[in-house]
């Protein structure tokens, strides 16, 4: 979904200036400003009205018609919706022989206008003036930018064209002028041409790709059901719900009503038999509970048989209405447990699953709970696909399938990316289910328009106004333990552009790639060597065995630990690969670097100040690695310098085709013009957290910061990270979709994102939906922070925490690097030992940004990095 349609849809702008010319009829052109990497959507209001002359019969009453025409989302850009409105408003125009239209968008980053459409490049044109006379960026002197850069542009190009339009009707169609249109014909009658001019903040639509392209179902694209609405984000069943799913799905997106029945006989919506799971009724009736025979199995519970629909007005907020035309209708048998009896026939479903011959008398396609055709062993891996499918479309009963959710751990072939999940059943190469019942119907939306039939797509380049590089964690650490030579590989499978190492350092100074220092975090140490536990306060608190208390004979016979952040909380990563693989020594690493088809690589060093009290130089050991690999003077691959400590980065300042990324760990709230400026004395690049990007307060995405604006505008690069895929790791507002903060932070201009999923973030960049400048019918748009929190109850919050500190020169200046202690508790590097300077052979490569890990134990808490 995108969270931005919760707030008031901002009004579209309308800008025409009429002169005498040669005849193209006049276009109203919709005119909106705003990202230029963002889309909108609008509501148009209607409202005609005709007062007709008085006759003999006398006065005639003036009559009205108002109806609201919603606009999909739009990318940037000029776009005729005449077709739209006039398709929608035609019958209400009929009845009138004279009168006036009124058109009124309700939209703050785009406008309507009628102009002409005779020539495509009067739409182009128009474009182009609004971007030359508003200017966006960081050189542009606007005060409100808490919505990105072109949030003021796209609001002050709103209130330069206007977002009404009043156009007279003349026996039954709009009366526009001879050149106001490219005048189509529809149904005998001519019309001039609305378009929308969207440099827009939200939502983008576009058209579901080729309509030639193949799908292996019974009737072309699969089906987006919603469930409940969007019951994922929204109370099931209620009128919001319903109504978000709407707004943030395909068009042929299909409501679903669990259709329940009160005892007087009204019919409502509301998933599930028991009331208790969805509703307060529990509170309200405390001693109405029963328990029903239902299925063959007992069930407890508040039921809606038991309540009158006036007991119930409180606690089910949509009531059915309206007919049902024949021709629409299809009959679906849904199918429960195999081992469930159907009440009807006495059978099990698994029975009648068998007899589908005798359900298509009667049906018309099944609806199946989603294991029934991708089976899950008991360890959450999948098996082999069953023939319920093809079986099904051979006899022509379509096939839809459920128990699909975004916020519930699946197979963990899915890595915790639902849309994995919904391609593993309508884009592989034998089949395809005709719809999916989801509670996240946006996921499935942008699965089937933006994803399907992408995954041989090349991956485009990184580009700074298209796409960020993909930079790795550890390797792909969500697949297989970080920094391990597997992780790295999968990496470079997946498309990473830039792969990382974070350094670390043996007893006997050899370098290596591990993401902590202390072996307990990723791998079997606290097994092997209890007997090297100690207290390293200038590395962390509390106790952890260090890899400079360890020889690298010693740590090479370690084995990598698959652990991920929320494994407390039950979401673990690929059990199946927990201790697989093995760690990489720098030279390694680089070596296979080269080898690999990456654009770059990222060494991450830290604690080099501590280090040199024991007798190890981490920048020597780094430096010399590197030139042993030809880095110095290779310019095939970018070379990222990353360090939390400005004197490393002053200290590689001596390779000048390196870029020098300084890490700031902790979260911050903005930064001062002083604190920039040290920055930009000494590094090319910052590295941030998420929560120094977007601000977040209980779950709930709040504000735009000024960060990224301001490094820009010392002309500093800009990575962020770090994103993982585990729906406990996102804010609300990405409705449990961690592509979804991808599309975030890609649409932000940032220089890099960091991540343990790599394959994520190269789904999404081989799809169209990426680029934002494509005229598409529906597309993935990045929330809009605060609109999801605008509309949740206060009480619902958690008490406000205060705000992150700001980036002072006291963050970012560190002392100059101590000399290396010959002799100190450590071992000194050996200028005649190469192994100590280009480390020991093994097979392996890394890839991601190496960030500070602090993990997160609070139940749907949102990672602050």
């Amino acid at each position: 979904m995108h969270p931005a349609a919760l707030a008031p849809a901002p009004a579209v702008f309308s800008s025409a200036s009429v002169r005498p010319r040669r005849g193209a009829a006049p276009a109203i052109i919709s005119s909106a400003s705003g990202r230029s990497r963002r889309g909108a959507r609008g509501a148009v209001r209607c409202e005609v009205a005709s007062s007709s002359a008085p006759s003999a019969a006398g006065p005639q009453a003036a009559k009205w018609a108002q109806r609201t025409v919603v606009l999909p989302p739009q990318c940037r850009g000029c776009h005729l919706i005449t077709p739209k409105i006039v398709n929608e408003i035609r019958d209400d125009l009929a009845d009138f022989k004279c009168g006036m239209a009124h058109l009124f968008l309700q939209h703050t980053s785009a406008s309507l206008t009628i102009n002409e459409n005779y020539d495509s490049d009067v739409q182009a044109d128009t474009e182009t003036f609004l971007s030359r006379i508003v200017p966006e960026g960081p050189s542009a002197p606007w005060r409100h930018t808490m919505e990105g850069p072109d949030d003021m542009p796209a609001h002050i190009k709103s209130s330069m064209f206007g977002c009404s339009l009043t156009i007279p009707i003349t026996n039954g169609r709009l009366n526009m002028g001879t050149w106001q249109g490219a005048l189509p014909t529809q149904m005998g009658v001519r019309y001039s041409h609305m378009f929308l001019i969207l440099p827009l903040l939200h939502g983008a639509n576009a058209a579901l790709k080729d309509p030639v392209q193949k799908w292996r179902t019974l009737s072309g694209p699969p089906l987006v059901i919603a469930r409940g609405g969007y019951s994922g984000l929204f109370p099931d069943s209620s009128q919001s719900a319903y109504q978000i799913a709407l707004v943030n799905s395909l068009p042929e997106a299909v409501l679903f009503c669990d259709l329940q029945l009160s005892s007087d006989n009204v019919g409502f919506c509301k998933t599930g038999l028991a009331l208790d799971n969805s509703t307060l009724i529990a509170e309200v009736f405390p001693k109405n509970a029963k328990t029903y025979k239902v299925n063959g199995d007992d069930l407890h519970g508040w039921f809606s048989v038991d309540f009158t629909s006036n007991q119930l007005m409180d606690n089910v907020t949509l009531c059915l209405g309206g007919k049902l035309r024949k021709s629409n209708v299809k009959f679906v048998l849904r199918f429960l447990d195999e081992k469930l009896i159907e009440p009807s026939t006495k059978q099990t479903y698994g029975a009648i699953l068998k007899d589908l011959k005798s359900v298509k008398t009667f049906a018309s396609g099944i609806l199946v709970p989603k294991n029934y055709i991708w089976p899950v062993n008991k360890d959450q891996y999948l098996q082999p696909a069953t023939t319920l499918v093809k079986d099904a479309h051979a006899l022509g009963l379509e096939v839809y399938a459920f128990k699909f959710a975004n916020d519930f751990i699946s197979s963990y072939n899915y890595s915790y990316d639902p849309s994995a999940e919904y391609l593993q059943f309508i884009d592989n190469s034998d089949f395809s289910v005709d719809g999916v019942l989801k509670d996240f119907p946006s996921t499935a939306s942008a699965a089937i328009a933006c994803l399907a039939h992408t995954k041989d797509n090349p991956l485009p380049p990184p580009r700074n106004d298209t796409r960020p590089p993909i930079i790795t964690h550890n390797g792909a650490s969500g697949i297989f333990p970080g920094a391990s030579d597997l992780a790295y590989r999968q990496a470079v499978e997946d498309g990473t552009d830039i792969i990382d190492c974070s350094v670390q350092m043996s007893k006997d100074a050899v370098p290596f790639c591990m993401d902590s220092p202390d072996l307990t975090k990723g791998t079997t140490a606290a097994t092997m060597f209890t007997t090297k536990v100690a207290n390293v306060n200038e590395i962390q608190n509390g106790s952890g065995i260090f890899s400079f208390d360890l020889s690298w004979s010693e740590i090479q016979t370690l084995k990598p630990d698959l652990v991920g952040p929320f494994n407390q909380e039950g979401l673990k990563r690929n059990p199946a690969a927990k201790n697989s693989g093995k760690l990489m020594a720098l030279a390694d690493f680089l070596a296979f670097s080269k080898r690999s088809n990456v654009s770059g690589i990222l060494v991450d060093i830290r604690n080099a100040p501590y280090l040199a009290t024991r007798g190890i130089s981490i920048v020597d050991a780094v430096s010399s690695a590197l030139v042993n690999a030809s880095y110095d003077k290779d310019t095939r691959q970018q070379v990222l310098i990353a360090s939390d400590d400005s004197a490393v980065l002053v200290a590689f300042s001596k390779f000048p085709g390196f870029k020098r990324v300084l890490q700031i760990g902790h979260m911050i709230s903005d930064a001062s013009k002083q604190s920039v400026e040290e920055v930009a004395k000494f590094a090319d690049a910052v590295s941030i957290s998420r929560g120094s990007v977007v601000e977040v307060q209980g779950s709930f995405l709040v504000r735009f910061t000024d960060v990224i604006d301001k490094m820009h505008s010392a002309n500093l690069s800009l990575y962020v990270g770090v994103l993982r895929d585990e729906f406990m790791n996102l804010a609300f507002d990405f409705c449990a979709n961690p592509m979804a903060e991808i599309v975030l932070y890609s649409s932000l201009m940032a220089e890099g994102i960091a991540t343990e999923f790599p394959a994520t973030a190269a789904e999404y960049f081989r799809s169209p939906c990426s680029d934002f400048s494509k005229n598409l019918t529906y597309t993935a748009m990045p929330p809009r922070p605060g609109s999801l929190l605008n509309v949740t109850d206060p009480h619902a919050l958690p008490p406000a925490q205060g705000p992150a500190p700001v980036l002072e020169p006291a963050d970012v200046v560190d002392p100059p690097l101590p000399p290396v202690t010959v002799g100190g508790h450590g071992a000194a590097l050996s200028s005649n030992d190469s192994s100590t300077k280009s480390g020991a052979t093994t097979a392996g490569a890394s890839s991601g940004l190496c960030l500070l890990v602090a993990g997160l134990a609070a139940l749907l808490a949102v990672s602050s990095r």
